[in-house]
C-alpha cells in the first residue's frame, strides 16, 4: 500500500478531514502527538518492519502504536499531503553542536507552506511540539506554557530551542537539503541497528498529556508541567506495566513480556 489510510488515521485522532488551514493544521499536530507515543520499543525488540507506508499503516493506524521520528514524520507528512497541504521533509541533527559532538542526520521533521508562511512541524521528537512553529529566525511560540524559539536561516540550518529551567536549549538543527525516500530508509536503518545508537540501549516512551509531558524509561519516570519544577524519580518494581497501560502504548501481551525480559538484560 503506497498511501496512508487517511480515514483510519483521522479516526485514531478523532478528527474529520478539513481543507488546509492553520487552525486545522494545529489541531492535527496536537492530536497526533497526544494520540501516538514516541517510543523505541520495536527497535529494542528487534521487530521493526521499517518505514514503508504499508508497515506504518499497520502499526499506527491498525494497532494505534507509536514509534520514533522517521515513523511519526512519515505518517504525518503523508496525512498532510492527502489533505492537500504543501509539504517538505527535513532531516536534522539532535543536540547542540557547540556543547557536544556533532551528530548524524538522525532526526526527521516536516515543513508545511501555508498562505506563504513556512511552518515547522515536529511530531516525532521526545519532547515534541504541540503545534507547528514559524520557520523564521527569532520566531517564538508558546506551546501551552512551554516556550520555543527558532534560530537560523536556510544556509546555516534551522535550530529549534526549548526554554528549560537552566535556559534555552537547542533540541535539534534541520537543514534545507532535499529528502528522498531512500534518505529516510537509510536514516532509520542506522538509528535502529547501529550498535551504539541510544535507541538500541534503553527504553524511551514519551507522550504529551493534558497539562503535562511524561517520559518513561526502563527505570525512571519524568513528569514535566509548564512553569513547574521537573519531577524525576525511579520506577518502583513492576510499575512499568502500569505506565504501558496508562499511556496506551498498545503492546500485545507477548510483546510486553519480551520487553520486560529485554530490559532485565541491561
Amino acid at each position: 500500500m503506497d498511501l496512508l489510510d487517511l480515514d483510519g488515521y483521522l479516526g485514531r485522532l478523532g478528527l474529520a478531514a478539513e481543507p488546509p488551514s492553520r487552525a486545522a493544521l494545529d489541531a492535527l499536530h496536537e492530536a497526533h502527538v497526544r494520540t501516538f507515543t514516541f517510543d523505541n520499543i520495536d527497535v529494542l525488540l528487534d521487530q521493526h518492519r521499517g518505514v514503508s507506508m504499508e508497515a506504518l499503516n499497520e502499526k499506527f493506524v491498525g494497532r494505534g502504536r507509536g514509534g520514533y521520528c522517521f515513523e511519526h514524520a512519515s505518517v504525518f507528512a503523508a496525512a498532510l499531503e492527502r489533505l492537500g497541504y504543501d509539504v517538505r521533509r527535513h532531516l536534522g541533527r539532535v543536540g547542540d553542536p557547540t556543547t557536544g559532538p556533532v551528530q548524524g542526520r538522525t532526526h526527521m521533521t516536516v515543513e508545511v507552506v501555508l498562505d506563504g508562511e513556512r511552518l515547522l512541524c515536529d511530531p516525532g521528537f521526545g519532547m515534541s511540539l504541540l503545534h507547528p512553529v514559524p520557520l523564521l529566525d527569532g520566531a517564538e511560540s508558546d506551546q501551552r506554557g512551554w516556550p520555543y524559539r527558532v534560530r537560523g536561516d536556510g544556509v546555516r540550518g534551522w535550530q529549534l530551542l526549548r526554554l528549560r529551567e537552566e535556559g534555552w536549549e537547542v533540541t535539534h538543527t534541520v537543514d534545507e537539503l532535499p529528502v528522498l525516500p531512500v534518505d529516510v530508509v537509510m536514516g532509520h536503518h542506522y538509528t535502529s541497528t547501529f550498535p551504539t545508537s541510544h535507541f538500541r540501549s534503553g527504553l524511551m516512551i514519551t507522550q504529551h498529556e493534558e497539562g503535562r509531558h511524561v517520559t518513561v524509561t526502563g527505570t525512571t519516570l519524568t513528569v514535566r508541567r509548564p512553569g513547574e519544577p521537573t519531577e524525576h524519580r525511579d520506577l518502583a518494581d513492576g510499575e512499568l506495566a502500569g505506565w504501558l497501560s496508562a499511556l496506551a502504548v498498545g503492546l500485545a501481551a507477548d510483546e510486553e513480556a519480551r520487553l520486560v525480559a529485554r530490559l532485565a538484560r541491561n
